[in-house]
């Protein structure tokens, strides 16, 4: 059985109208998935409270956004990271960034419970956030509390990154522990925020070989992604052996993101999710919990997570967008939003030097398990 999170609430988490991170990328998903008559038996989530966050973030860090959600002062905000082009202050962004808190824990009491195997919150994956700083529009980490609950459950966790940016705040929070392996494939912090996320950063002490970073090359393009994710992720998961798979579902690997560098087309995503659910299977006895993140093509990344729903819940994939709908979102997001659910091919020309980055990612991935692979013996 599976289940989905969502709160109409999660729009309050706004930065602002001109900030990539959108409430209207949520909203288009479920709006589609309305159109589509799929939009049934959504579980509602609260916020969780400051006290909950409490296992993840300092007290100091809580209370300075939560009395600068209310139009308080905190004379450190900056320190926080607080106030930045990234992370603006808007009123009530402590209870909204609980809300989504509260998506993604609920998730992991529901797969603790098992009152589901597969959990997909259409919220959360603030990866970035630290335990003392607000970092690439994250200001609390869900992922992180969500986890910690998992633990505390007695549950071995790993955690599979797909967003383009590196998840620097969910590795550092656990870059010691036993209990967490992390995998990220990401753009290169060469090129790209936040630029960390190195083969070498395999953690320490006892989580030593459990934190697994793949640099990618800017414009990889999915046959190179795909082989590099079945190059780590399934070894790692067969020697590690978790109880549970946490997915963050980031779509900012599209080739239109306007963020990042990478190459990846909606087929390619729809590869990796089917690839991702069939390791779920194989590797976590089903059980899985998949939180959203990262992607900020508003024409692409409803298509990209309307996917991952439907390929969730085993529903046929609908070649066109229903029609009224998208005139209706074209009319609101004022672009051009494609007649199709996936992109028409070719999607873009093709990227010159293109064996050469295959063979640059292939390499990445041989010398990742050459320093991780000895202590898994």
């Amino acid at each position: 059985m599976h289940k989905v999170i969502y709160h109409p609430g999660y729009s309050k988490y706004n930065p602002g109208e001109d900030h990539p991170f959108s409430p209207l990328r949520n909203e288009m998903v479920v709006d589609l998935l309305k159109e589509l008559g799929l939009f049934k038996g959504m579980v509602q989530p609260e916020a969780v409270s400051p006290k909950d966050l409490y296992p993840v973030h300092t007290h100091k860090y809580i209370d300075a956004v939560e009395r600068l959600s209310t139009g308080g002062i905190n004379l450190e905000q900056e320190k926080y990271g607080l106030g930045s082009l990234d992370n603006p202050v808007f009123s009530g962004m402590g209870e909204a960034a609980r809300l989504q808190v509260g998506g993604t824990l609920l998730g992991a009491k529901i797969l603790i419970q098992n009152k589901a195997d597969k959990v997909l919150q259409l919220g959360g994956g603030f990866h970035h956030a630290h335990s003392a700083l607000a970092s690439g529009f994250c200001i609390y980490n869900d992922i992180a509390i969500a986890i910690k609950e998992l633990i505390n459950a007695g549950w071995h966790i790993a955690y599979l990154d797909l967003d383009v940016h590196h998840c620097d705040g969910v590795q550092e929070i656990f870059y010691a522990n036993d209990k967490v392996m992390t995998i990220s494939l990401h753009e290169s912090g060469e090129y790209l925020f936040p630029g960390t996320g190195w083969i070498n950063e395999l953690g320490q002490g006892m989580g030593r070989s459990l934190k697994l970073n793949v640099p990618l090359e800017p414009f990889t393009e999915g046959d190179s992604y795909i082989e590099v994710l079945n190059t780590i992720v399934a070894p790692a998961l067969s020697w590690f052996k978790p109880d549970v798979l946490v997915i963050q579902a980031g779509a900012d690997a599209h080739f239109s993101d306007p963020l990042a560098d990478l190459m990846l087309t909606t087929y390619d995503f729809e590869k990796i999710y089917r690839r991702v659910l069939d390791l779920v299977d194989e590797k976590t006895k089903g059980r899985a919990l998949f939180t959203l993140g990262g992607g900020y093509s508003l024409t692409a990344v409803f298509r990209i997570w309307t996917i991952l729903y439907l390929l969730l819940f085993k529903k046929e994939l609908p070649v066109n967008l229903p029609h009224r709908w998208r005139i209706k979102w074209q009319n609101n997001i004022e672009k051009e939003i494609p007649e199709t659910l996936h992109d028409l091919l070719p999607a873009f020309k093709p990227v010159p030097g293109k064996n050469e980055i295959e063979k640059r990612n292939r390499e990445t991935a041989r010398r990742l398990l050459d320093a991780a692979a000895p202590d898994w013996i």
